[in-house]
This record gives structure tokens, sequence and C-alpha cells, in this order.
């Protein structure tokens, strides 16, 4: 009897993942270290710069350099045409790293500079064109950094939302408002930090094994040319632990948004460790997204175990498929810096003979104090019809629950042989707490004081009052 010779086969075990971070120009890759220090199971980190000296001290093992022969390794020198073309140059190498079994990509960017503005767009364009589903996780400047820088981020925000499936963005304003007693450093790293939950929390999603999992159909359906999506993550533990995790979601200090009304899909993960998810945390945690979200989004949602945890209970949101919102980027910081009022009023003093230099900084300043007061307007005017939408909204639901409450009632009624004597031997107006006056007897006889005779012409006719009769009796 001859032995059935047998075949094994080893898979390479350093296969790349189908899901890429890349760190373009100085923060994006200072961003994808932080991450790679902290580690995302299952993905693969690249980092891309015009500055060869930044690459070297990077940890993180791929490493494209861009733009060899335009910068020389020196960078961009803050001038984002220089990132553009860098990029452009080294397109082949871009398309080499990144086009291998790769179904997602984050670019991850600092907005302003030279490099992370003009290139990120180049490599998230490419990407997209390889039919790769193409998230951008960017910062914006300080507003302190100067009106060169803002206007450049602002620009490559616009041209980087043209070339991506979904943006998050990260403000660095806000960073300052919560960590602006800290050092530099530490401020950083929580901005770092902010981007690394951001990625991890998406691609998580996909790669953690769930006992009910959201897959990469499920995040490739929701965020496919989905425009500003946004992302949060919360944990907590003991009493209302699930409301409080949820909650926490929806209140990050740095991303730029957080409002998730009007989203049209919302992937949600909810994460447990030691104490198992109860099914009314669970009913709750959907329910209040969906709230939150107008109750018209299509939710995918799913669980998943993870030891380390304890009795913490960990939920992660993706919101996507927003309207086009308002660019809300430029802070009072930045407008301070757009105009600079003061400055203007020193130089028109000086240079102005004639005796009426102060009338155009008056003008200026009441069109500027006009105009603040018509946004004030609208700002009070947008919050009561908030308000009152709510109202609206709170009443609705009173009256469902009103009548649901009736439903019941009658139900349980007729669940009964005497609850249905009851219904046929009490009229419905009692049933219904409905109050009847009491009629009043009339004073009047009930005898008719008509009667009907016959006149001349044989034909019957109705007198009032009877000859034969009086109304006082003898």
């Amino acid at each position: 009897m001859s032995r059935e010779p047998k075949f094994i086969v080893d898979l390479p075990k350093d296969r790349s993942s189908i899901i890429k971070v890349i760190g373009v120009g100085g923060g994006g890759s200072n961003a994808v270290n932080h991450m790679f220090r902290q580690g995302i199971a299952g993905v693969d980190f690249f980092v891309c710069n015009t500055d060869g000296q930044a690459l070297d001290l990077s940890p993180v093992p791929n490493k494209i350099a861009i733009g060899s022969n335009l910068t020389e390794g020196l960078g961009a020198g803050s001038e984002p045409e220089i990132g553009k073309k860098a990029a452009l140059e080294s397109i082949e190498d871009i398309i080499d790293r990144l086009g291998v079994n790769t179904k997602m990509l984050f670019v991850t960017a600092g907005l302003g500079g030279g490099t992370g503005t003009g290139a990120a767009p180049v490599v998230a364009k490419t990407a997209k064109e390889l039919g790769i589903l193409t998230v951008a996780i960017v910062t914006t400047p300080f507003g302190f950094e100067g009106k060169k820088r803002i206007d450049q981020a602002m620009n490559g925000l616009e041209e980087i939302r043209r070339c991506v499936d979904a943006l998050l963005i990260i403000s660095n304003d806000k960073l300052k408002e919560m960590y602006g007693n800290l050092s530099l450093s530490n401020a950083f790293n929580h901005a770092d930090n902010v981007l690394t939950i951001a990625a991890k929390g998406i691609a998580e999603i996909i790669t953690l094994k769930g006992i009910m999992n959201v897959d990469f159909a499920d995040v490739k359906t929701a965020m496919t040319d989905s425009g500003v999506a946004i992302m949060g993550s919360g944990m907590a533990e003991g009493e209302d632990r699930a409301i409080k995790a949820a909650r926490m979601a929806l209140e990050s200090p740095l991303l730029d948004e957080n409002q998730i009304r009007g989203a049209k899909n919302i992937l949600l993960n909810i994460t447990y460790g030691s104490e198992e998810i109860l099914m009314e945390e669970a009913a709750r945690i959907n329910e209040f997204f969906q709230e939150e979200a107008g109750m018209t989004a299509n939710l995918k949602w799913g669980y998943c175990k993870d030891e380390s945890l304890g009795k913490k209970l960990s939920v992660t949101i993706i919101a996507t498929g927003f309207e086009a919102r308002e660019n809300t980027l430029r802070t009072p910081e930045m407008d301070a810096i757009k105009f600079p009022l003061k400055e203007e009023q020193a130089e028109e003093i000086e240079d102005t003979v004639a005796p009426e230099p102060n009338v155009q900084p008056r003008l200026f300043d009441e069109t500027e104090m006009a105009k603040r007061e018509e946004e004030r307007h609208h700002k009070i005017l947008e919050e009561r019809i908030a308000q009152e939408e709510q109202e609206l909204e709170a009443d609705r639901i009173r009256r469902i629950k009103e009548r649901m409450q009736q439903l019941r009632n009658i139900s349980s009624i007729y669940n009964t042989a005497e609850g249905v004597n009851e219904l046929h031997d009490q009229p419905a107006y009692q049933r219904r707490n409905v109050k009847l006056d009491e009629p009043t007897p009339s004073d009047e006889s009930g005898v008719s004081k008509y009667s009907l005779f016959e006149d001349e012409e044989k034909k019957p006719e109705i007198r009032k009052n009877n000859s034969f009769f009086h109304d006082n009796v003898d």
C-alpha cells in the first residue's frame, strides 16, 4: 500500500498587512513614531519625508525619502509647492511601497508646513486612485503660528479633503485650551496620542477578533467617499459605565467636531474585560448614539473581549456621511491674526496728515462690530431654533409614550374575561372619564295645548287653544 505524499505549505509570516499608516512630513511622521511605539494590532507603519535627518531618527523601519533630487534631503522649507513636487518626483516609489496588499491607508500629516501640506494630498490621491480606502488624520496649526502658516493649512485642508474617502481633523488650538499649562513636549505628546487613538480605534475595529465583528466591508461601506468623519473613544467602569463611556466617546477635547447629528453611517465597537457586557448596557449605548445622530443613521455594531480592561467598558464610534458643514477651523486666534486692528490703526494715524485720521479706524471698527453683532444674533437664533426642536421632539416622545400606555391598558383589560365584561357593562364615556352634567327637569307641563280641527273647507287645522277647555278648572 503506497503512502500518500504530504505537502507542507508555509505561509510567509511577514506578509504585508491590508491596513497601513503613513506619516507625511515632520508632524505626520512624529505621530506615526508615537503610534509605532504604542502599537496598533495588524497594521504596517511608514514614514515619508523630504528631511533625511528626520527619517534617520525615526524608529519606524519602513521609510520613504521623497524629492531627493529636488530637496537633497534637506526638507521643503515650509513651502507646500516644494512638498508637492517632491511627492510627484517619488510617486513610483510611493506606489511600490504602499500598493502591496493594501486595502486601507491612513495618511497622517500636520498642516501648515511644506512636506505635510504639499505631499499628503498627493499620497492620498495616489492611494485612492489605486482603489485603496483612504482616511486622512490631520492637525491644524496654532493660531499664534502666523497668518501664512494658517492660510497654507486651510488650502492644504481643502486639497486633501478632495483626495480622501474620510477626513479626521484635530485642532491644535483646542490642544492649547486644554493643556496650555503643560510643557510643549507634553502638550504635543497629547496631540500625538489623539492621532493614535483615532487610527487605532478605526484599525482595530477591523483587525481584532470579536464575538460579533464589524469587518472591513462594513468600514468600507461607511467610509467610502464619506467626507469629514467623527471618531471618538471612551472608557468607564462602575455604575452606569455604559452611558458614561458612550458620552466620553463624543467628548474628545481635541477633535474639531464632536456632534454626530445628521450622520448617515455609524460604526460602533464595544469592548469589555472581566465583567461581561449586559444586554441592557448594549441597548443603552446603541440608543444613545442613535438619538445623538437623530434616529436616522445606519448603525453597525460589534463587541469583543479584552481581559486587560478588567471591569472597564470601552466604546469606540466612527460617524460618517454628514452634509457639508461650514468650515469651523478659523478659531478666534486665527481671526485675530488675520485682522491686527491695533497695528493697522497705528499705521493710519502716522501716515495721515488730514484732520480726519480717526474716521477710517472708527468705520472699520463699526463694520467689525456690526458683523460681530450679526453673528451673535445668528447664534442666538440658531440656539432658539435648536431649543424649539428639542421641545417639539420631547413633546412628540411624551405623546407617543402616553399613547403606548393607553394601548397597554386596553390590552391588559381585553386579556381577561372580567375585563371584557367590564367593557360591555360600562358606557364608553365613563371608560374615558368624561363627566356629563345631570339634566335639569323642565318646569313646563307635558300636556300639549295644541289640538287638531277641521276648517270650513274640511281641511285639517292646528289650533293653539282648545275652546272647550280652560287652564283654570272651575
